[in-house]
């Protein structure tokens, strides 16, 4: 996804859109919405900062840092006592410790792979029918989760699909589902050693169900930002206004501008 936020005293405009092939254009596209949303120009933001794997594909922004970086600031502005970050995107998982300073202390990935990552449950939830906005409140009907052992999402859709033509309740499938999806993100997460605070972000905080397999495998309580798809933007533009701000202390042209800072994320 291309996200943007534009940051004053707070957030005053934030849209997600779609990534595609044409990134630039994609980007110029969100960028505008913001603007549009925020009643600005282009002209009034004072610095924007780009992060994201497609970071360099924002012609417009003045500054560019990586997406463990931002995430961690986004996180860290909305839970000062955070110290493990699980984001769970529909490519990948990171997870990101974190010191009391707020300083990235160690990070973990998995790769590309649609079986680690929010992927799974679309594949999935494709398979048996169900929309993905009601996957996770279904799947805590289940009084009795059943056990998906395939880890490849391709046998992981056989699997589901011979399930439910052997009469298995649809809620249990999707309960297994989740827990499958949380044991290979827990063991990812552990090489961490997890400390609460837990932020759980992107797309997959907003399942329930993934969200309650994730807190008993981990065996600690997770918080879910009120918008957790925009975390990434969210500490991006937090660190432009860092930087605006040292320029203004150091009594250089940026501190003639007001102080409205822009962010673009591309995932």
């Amino acid at each position: 996804m291309t996200k943007a936020v534009i940051l004053n005293k707070g957030i005053i405009a934030s849209i997600i859109g779609p990534t595609g092939p044409e990134q630039r254009r994609l980007a110029n596209k969100v960028m505008e919405e913001a603007l549009n949303q925020a009643a600005l120009t282009i002209q009034e933001i004072t610095f924007i900062v780009a992060t994201g794997y497609g970071r360099i594909n924002v012609p417009f922004a003045d500054k560019q840092f990586t997406e463990i970086t931002c995430h961690a600031r986004g996180v860290v502005h909305l839970f000062p006592e955070a110290r493990t970050i699980i984001d769970i995107g529909g490519q990948d998982v990171k997870g990101i410790k974190i010191d009391v300073s707020g300083k990235v202390i160690d990070f973990v990935m998995n790769d590309k792979c649609a079986a680690g990552s929010g992927r799974f449950i679309e594949v999935i939830a494709d398979t048996l029918g169900v929309s993905l906005d009601t996957v996770g409140d279904f799947s805590l009907q289940s009084s009795h989760p059943a056990t998906i052992s395939n880890i490849c999402t391709i046998y992981a859709q056989q699997e589901v699909a011979a399930s439910i033509a052997e009469g298995v309740p649809l809620s249990d499938l999707l309960a297994g589902v989740h827990q499958s999806l949380a044991d290979r993100i827990c063991r990812m997460v552990n090489r961490l050693k997890v400390e609460d605070s837990v932020i759980v972000t992107g797309g997959g905080a907003k399942n329930r169900g993934l969200l309650k397999a994730l807190s008993e495998q981990l065996g600690h309580k997770v918080l879910v930002p009120e918008d957790p798809l925009i975390t990434g933007a969210l500490g991006a533009a937090l660190m432009g206004k860092e930087i605006v701000e040292k320029a203004r202390q150091n009594n250089t042209p940026l501190e003639t501008k007001e102080r409205i800072l822009g962010a673009v994320e591309i995932l």
